[in-house]
């Protein structure tokens, strides 16, 4: 039985993947997962997954993180993006970043099942008309997804409020935490991303938005 998590925010596409898949290939046992730390939760609860599908855009998972964060946590699962951001950027980023594949959301039925076949045999996919127009990623993209690799799920998401420039008591009361757990978690953000201030943190977080 090959178990596959399906990681993405809409209930509907996630069924109408699931029920296509089925009628498509044969023992395939599917998890779902709404939200960036849903798909976690399932990869620690279930050692034997064989196949994360993961949507860019799902809570939690934005600006490639979800991509660079299952990567480094769970190495030996293979990780398929499936997207409708499929310029010539994102698709290179998401390979160097650590996927096995990407898989546009327009991609037929039949097309997406060998997708998920040649990935489960442990080759690399993506569609036809993509595979000659990578796009070099720039030795600083990688450092970068590196260093937000250290950051755990909910200093990613003190980051993101950063981004938008909240103040600490904005993010603790968005995130239902203390300030004095934002204070931490901004110590750490800098720490691991090898920075000194809010600003230099929300630049280097910029290198990796979705283009």
């Amino acid at each position: 039985m090959t178990k596959i998590i399906v990681a993405d925010d809409h209930p509907l596409f996630r069924d109408a993947l699931t029920a296509a898949l089925n009628a498509l290939l044969d023992d395939l046992e599917f998890l779902h997962a709404g939200t960036l730390d849903e798909s976690i939760a399932l990869l620690e609860q279930n050692k034997d997954i064989d196949l994360v599908l993961l949507d860019l855009h799902m809570p939690g998972s934005e600006d490639f993180y979800g991509v660079i964060r299952i990567s480094e946590d769970f190495p030996d699962v293979p990780v398929a993006v499936v997207s409708v951001s499929d310029t010539a950027t994102v698709v290179s980023k998401v390979m160097a970043f650590g996927a096995r594949g990407f898989i546009p959301k327009t991609t037929p039925s039949s097309e997406t099942a060998n997708a998920i076949k040649a990935i489960l045999g442990g080759s690399t996919w993506l569609p036809e008309c993509m595979r000659d127009n990578l796009i070099k990623v720039e030795r600083e993209d990688i450092d970068v997804a590196s260093r937000m690799a250290e950051l755990t799920p909910k200093q990613f998401q003190v980051l993101k409020h950063l981004q938008g420039g909240m103040l600490n008591k904005q993010i603790a009361f968005d995130l239902n935490i203390t300030e004095a757990t934002v204070k931490a978690h901004i110590s750490a953000i800098f720490k691991k991303l090898e920075v000194n201030n809010r600003t230099q943190a929300v630049l280097v977080a910029e290198k990796l938005q979705l283009n």
